[in-house]
């Protein structure tokens, strides 16, 4: 016989998902993975970690990284079943690397990107205002945020509106596969999802949250004392989302689309 498949995730979480558009996932990866990473993120943001006068940016962003405690920490059994709970088996590329990174630091100053917004998924215009996203999410399966260092209330934590996702596939639906540009989608300010209950991306080391790739979300100003260090990658499709599937076997993000548009 062959054995029951892994599920990382319960009822209860999946249907959280598609209701709220996120999922927490803690111990996704282990503590010691995360300290080799950030041993590596260090050196990279160009400041010393024992002297604090060299602390001098409230966010220094770095690329990717695709050494083995980056590819280790987003390739474990419990994501890769993850994975396959939201998305589909097969329907997801593993991750080779993770980035972008905004290391946070604390400081008074204003880090001038906290503003509400969407991860776009597709584009090629230098003004990244003009990227896109569209109802299949091109590009995008998942947004993903990796803690590799403990983030409480006062370290920065990525800011959620609970079930925002919703608000975004409405607003997509019309504009078809063309989509619309995030200048477009921030026009009003995501108007739509203002009401939505906030929530902090909060959590040691090692935890991930797995969100639907329409949820609107937001960086602040460090408050704590200790960087912050997280990744934001995407999970990438191996196959577009689709939410006319003739079998009628949908994923939970494609669930969660069509739940919002058929209201």
């Amino acid at each position: 016989m062959k054995p029951e498949p892994m599920h990382a995730l319960s009822a209860a979480d999946i249907e959280s998902f598609v209701r709220d558009g996120f999922v927490r996932i803690n111990a996704a990866f282990s503590r010691p993975t995360a300290k080799a990473a950030r041993s590596i993120l260090w050196p990279a943001t160009g400041c010393d970690p024992d002297n604090r006068a060299t602390w001098t940016r409230p966010v220094v962003r770095l690329g990717q990284f695709g050494q083995p405690p980056f590819r280790d920490a987003a390739n474990t059994p419990l994501l890769h079943n993850a994975f396959d709970q939201l998305v589909g088996p097969g329907r997801w590329l593993p991750c080779v690397a993770l980035g972008t990174f905004p290391v946070r630091f604390p400081s008074s100053e204003n880090p001038g990107d906290v503003g509400w917004h969407v991860d776009m998924s597709f584009g090629d215009d230098p003004d990244f205002m003009e990227w896109r996203a569209n109802i299949s999410s091109k590009g995008r399966a998942l947004l993903m945020l990796f803690l590799f260092s403990d983030v409480g209330p006062y370290d920065a934590p990525t800011r959620i509106r609970m079930g925002s996702h919703l608000d975004i596939a409405r607003q997509l639906a019309p504009a078809g596969e063309a989509g619309l540009t995030l200048r477009e989608l921030a026009a009003d300010g995501f108007a739509a999802s203002s009401g939505r209950p906030e929530v902090f991306a909060v959590g040691e080391a090692g935890t991930v949250y797995l969100c639907h790739p329409f949820l609107v979300h937001a960086a602040q100003r460090h408050r704590g004392t200790e960087p912050r260090f997280l990744a934001q990658p995407p999970l990438i499709p191996r196959e577009p989302i689709c939410i006319d599937r003739q079998d009628g076997i949908y994923s939970p993000v494609e669930q969660s689309i069509r739940t919002a548009i058929a209201r």
